[in-house]
């Protein structure tokens, strides 16, 4: 019964506004020289082995603190000097360590990717503000892994192995009150953001808004260039905390306006298509069986109630996130496939899709056409090729 509840909401949340187009098949040749073609290829092939190895590193130290987690729990204990039925605040301060390790572990393999990243002047950040960056992410993924560990481990402590099913309705109200919170502040930790500069564009923005039933509040700006030359745009929030955001290296110059405006099109056509709320969805019918099936193994060595077992926890919950990732990415790119074709649709401008695909593709040197098992597994937006497909099967219609 589970099953079919699961597989009918799913069924609902993949329904999209997209009508059944004659793609043609196009050559990147056409778009890319071969001398960019063959930029990108070097580029990508490095990234994609940086990735791997510091997935393999996180999956490897929580494997091992798994396997030692009763010594790191005696440890914590006595550091913090713990009574035994504090199990709650063991759970979390093991929790903390776990996301510790891992942000010194993997930090050799970030420093060589942004390194990398730096050579292909895709960042001009310094290193030392790099690692400025990774500190102050780690302190927030580590208070939210406190946080959910300490409220898991309270939940197995007072309803035994069937904790994981007030949990998977926490979790839930925990996502909510992340991306509603996030631009209030998370977000404003890591960037400066002010309103646009160029009114007139900001009216045309909060035009396209109107016509796709979507308030916006505001347009602004966020200072990523002192992290990035790469280009993006967002539409951050839920309710009252929406709104706009451009990169600056957006309005540096290098787009027309209509490129800025096919984005930002984009961006509301998530809104309008309710692509938050529709992900949060998916979020609850993951985080069910996943936290169903981390309450089974955990359940194997005491339960995640012992402190003992929280790092096995951990490592549970990467594995599925490993093996659910080609799931996301389909899902995903879904979505955006929708947002592409409704921006195609309230802009009527193709050419400004097919150059805002090329100029993306350049700008972060992402591959325009990957093989299908780098798409299945890491693509969590269509091909540039694929995008460009799109909008010249758009100028025949």
């Amino acid at each position: 019964m589970g099953a079919a509840i699961w597989g009918a909401l799913a069924f609902l949340l993949l329904r999209t506004d997209v009508p059944a187009l004659n793609l043609p098949q196009l050559d990147p040749a056409s778009y890319f020289s071969p001398t960019e073609l063959d930029r990108i290829h070097e580029f990508r092939t490095v990234t994609l082995w940086l990735w791997l190895t510091s997935t393999l590193t996180e999956l490897g130290v929580l494997a091992v603190l798994a396997w030692q987690g009763r010594r790191l729990a005696f440890v914590v204990r006595r550091v913090l000097r713990l009574p035994p039925a504090a199990h709650v605040r063991c759970g979390a301060a093991v929790a903390a360590c776990c996301s510790i390790a891992v942000w010194f572990a993997t930090l050799p393999v970030g420093l060589a990717r942004h390194w990398w990243y730096r050579r292909y002047a895709l960042t001009e950040q310094g290193y030392g503000a790099w690692v400025g960056d990774r500190a102050l992410a780690l302190l927030v993924t580590t208070v939210v892994a406190a946080l959910a560990i300490g409220a898991a481990v309270y939940l197995a402590v007072r309803l035994g192995r069937h904790w994981w099913l007030v949990g998977s309705a926490a979790i839930v109200v925990l996502g909510v009150l992340v991306v509603l919170v996030q631009p209030l502040v998370v977000e404003p930790l890591f960037n400066r953001y002010t309103p646009i500069g160029d009114r007139d564009l900001a009216a045309r923005i909060e035009t396209l808004g109107n016509r796709l039933g979507v308030g916006v509040e505001s347009v602004d700006v966020s200072d990523a260039s002192r992290r990035t030359t790469t280009v993006n745009a967002g539409v951050t929030g839920i309710g009252p905390t929406r709104h706009v955001v451009l990169y600056d290296t957006l309005l540096d110059g290098r787009f027309t306006d209509g490129e800025i405006l096919w984005v930002s099109a984009h961006e509301l056509a998530h809104v309008a298509r309710g692509h938050v709320w529709k992900g949060l969805a998916w979020f609850a019918l993951f985080a069910i069986p996943g936290l169903a099936a981390i309450a089974w193994v955990t359940e194997r060595r005491g339960g995640i109630r012992d402190p003992a077992v929280v790092p096995l926890a951990l490592v549970c919950a990467f594995a599925l996130s490993l093996l659910t990732l080609p799931a996301q990415n389909s899902i995903s790119r879904r979505y955006e496939t929708e947002a592409d074709w409704i921006a195609l649709r309230i802009t009527d401008d193709p050419a400004s899709q097919i150059s805002t695909q090329q100029r993306f593709t350049l700008t972060g040197l992402a591959d325009p056409d990957p093989p299908p098992w780098a798409l299945i597994l890491l693509g969590s937006h269509p091909t540039a090729m694929q995008r460009i497909e799109m909008a010249k099967a758009a100028e025949g219609r």
